[in-house]
C-alpha cells in the first residue's frame, strides 16, 4: 500500500429479506416531511410501493412523490425535485429504486438550496457545495451502480448532450441508510440485470487496472471479480437464486463504496467514454460499458502489461505455456469478451443506437484521463470506431 489514505463511509446498511423492517427506526431520525423518489412502474408491480407507503404513514410522515425518474436521470428531473424540496420543506429524501433513482436523489439534495446555475456550478465546474443539503436514504431494487453506499451522482443534461458524474463529499449526500433486499431484484428484466452486472464488473476493473505495486486492494478486487462471475452465471440460470442475487448485490455495494480504491490510482476512462455515449443514445450504462471495454483494453494493455497478464491468469485462468506476456494478456481480454457474450450483451455501438456521425461528437465531448495510458480525443475516436 504505497499511497497514504483516509477512509470513512457513513452509510448504515440493512441487508437481507427482513431489511425493510428497519425502515421505521430510520425514519424516526428525521422530521415529518419526506420526498419519495422512484422510477416508473416497477416498485408498484412488486408491491414495494405499498409497503413503503404503509410504513411512512404509520410513522406519521407527510409524503410528497417524485415519480418517473429515467434510467439516465435528467437534469430537468433534478430541478423538479429541488423545487419540491423547497416548496414542502422536505426533511428526508427517500430514494426507492436502482442507482439512477438514488443518483438523482443526491443531486436533488445538493441542488434544492443552491443559488445560481446548479448544472454549471456542481457538475460542469465541480464547485464545492456550501449550501444546506437534505439527508438521503435509499431502498435498493437493482444492483449495479453502488450508489446506495457512495456519494456519486451521474446526471444527463439533454439540452447540452452531456452526461456528467459528480462525486460529492461523503458527508454530504452518501445515503444515511440503505435497505438492501436481494429479493427486490428478482423482477428486474434480464437486460437490466446483465447491465447492472457488467456495471459492477467495470467498476472493479477501473480500479484494478492501475498501479505497479503489490496492493492489498488488488487482491480484494480479484476476489470480488471471481465472486461476481460465479454468481452471475448462477443468476442467468435461475434469476431467483437468492444466494446468487445476494452476492451480486453485495459485490455491487462493495465495488464502489471506496474501500477498494484506497491506495489505488485508478482509471475510469471507460466510464467517461460511456457517459457521453449515454448522453447521445440513452443506452443502459452497463451495456455501453460492456461494448467499449474490450476495445479499450486492447488499445491500452501494452502500457500495463504486467497487470493484464495477472488479470488473465488470476481471473480467467489463462495458463502460461511460453506463449509470451502479450498473448496471455490478449487471451484474458478475449475471455472477458466471451463473458460479455455469455451475459447476452450486444457487441456493437450500432446495436444501442449510435450512428457513425455521433462518434466524433462523443469523442470530442468525452472527459480525458486514463490509467496506464493517457488518452486524447483521437484515441477515443479510434476506440469508438473499433466498437462500431
Amino acid at each position: 500500500m504505497l499511497y497514504d489514505f483516509s477512509f470513512q463511509n457513513p452509510t448504515r446498511i440493512h441487508f437481507g429479506k427482513s431489511a425493510l423492517n428497519k425502515l421505521p427506526q430510520e425514519l424516526n431520525e428525521y422530521g415529518p416531511n419526506v420526498l419519495l423518489v422512484y422510477g416508473k412502474a416497477s416498485i408498484k408491480k412488486i408491491g414495494l410501493y405499498d409497503q413503503v407507503m404503509d410504513i411512512l404513514k404509520a410513522c406519521n410522515k407527510n409524503v410528497v412523490e417524485l415519480a418517473g425518474i429515467n434510467a439516465n436521470p435528467r437534469y430537468t428531473q433534478l430541478l423538479e425535485g429541488a423545487r419540491l424540496v423547497r416548496d414542502h420543506k422536505i426533511d428526508l429524501i427517500l430514494a426507492v429504486g436502482g442507482g439512477s433513482v438514488i443518483d438523482c436523489a443526491k443531486g436533488i439534495a445538493c441542488a434544492a438550496y443552491a443559488e445560481g446555475d446548479v448544472w454549471q456550478r456542481y457538475y460542469v465546474n465541480q464547485e464545492s457545495v456550501t449550501n444546506q443539503v437534505v439527508p438521503v436514504g435509499s431502498i435498493l431494487t437493482m444492483a449495479g451502480t453502488g450508489s446506495e453506499m457512495n456519494s456519486g451522482s451521474v446526471i444527463t443534461n439533454e439540452a447540452e448532450n452531456l452526461k456528467i458524474g459528480r462525486v460529492y463529499p461523503l458527508a454530504l449526500v452518501t445515503p444515511r441508510f440503505s435497505i438492501l433486499n436481494p429479493e427486490y431484484t428478482y423482477s428486474v428484466p434480464k437486460y437490466q440485470m446483465v447491465s447492472g452486472i457488467f456495471d459492477v464488473f467495470s467498476h472493479l476493473m477501473e480500479q484494478y487496472f492501475s498501479g505497479n505495486d503489490e496492493c492489498t486492494s488488488d487482491y480484494l478486487l480479484e476476489g470480488l471479480m471471481l465472486s461476481l462471475i460465479s454468481a452471475s452465471r448462477k443468476a442467468l440460470i435461475d434469476p431467483k437464486d437468492y444466494e446468487a442475487r445476494s452476492n451480486i448485490m453485495w459485490c455491487a455495494t462493495m465495488g464502489l463504496n471506496k474501500i477498494l480504491a484506497v491506495s489505488k490510482t485508478q482509471d475510469w476512462e471507460v466510464h467517461m467514454i460511456e457517459h457521453q455515449l449515454g448522453a447521445y443514445t440513452d443506452c443502459a450504462h452497463g451495456i455501453g460499458l460492456a461494448i467499449i471495454s474490450p476495445a479499450y483494453y486492447r488499445y491500452i494493455f501494452r502500457d500495463g502489461l504486467h497487470k493484464f497478464v495477472r488479470y488473465a491468469k488470476h481471473i480467467w485462468g489463462v495458463e502460461d505455456h511460453g506463449q509470451g506476456d502479450e498473448a496471455i494478456a490478449l487471451e484474458g481480454i478475449a475471455r472477458l469478451e466471451a463473458f460479455i457474450q455469455e451475459l447476452g450483451i450486444p457487441a456493437t455501438l450500432r446495436e444501442v443506437g449510435a450512428t457513425e456521425e455521433m462518434l466524433p461528437l462523443i469523442a470530442n465531448s468525452t472527459e480525458l484521463g486514463g490509467g496506464y495510458k493517457q488518452l486524447n480525443q483521437d484515441d477515443i475516436l479510434i476506440i469508438l470506431k473499433t466498437c462500431f
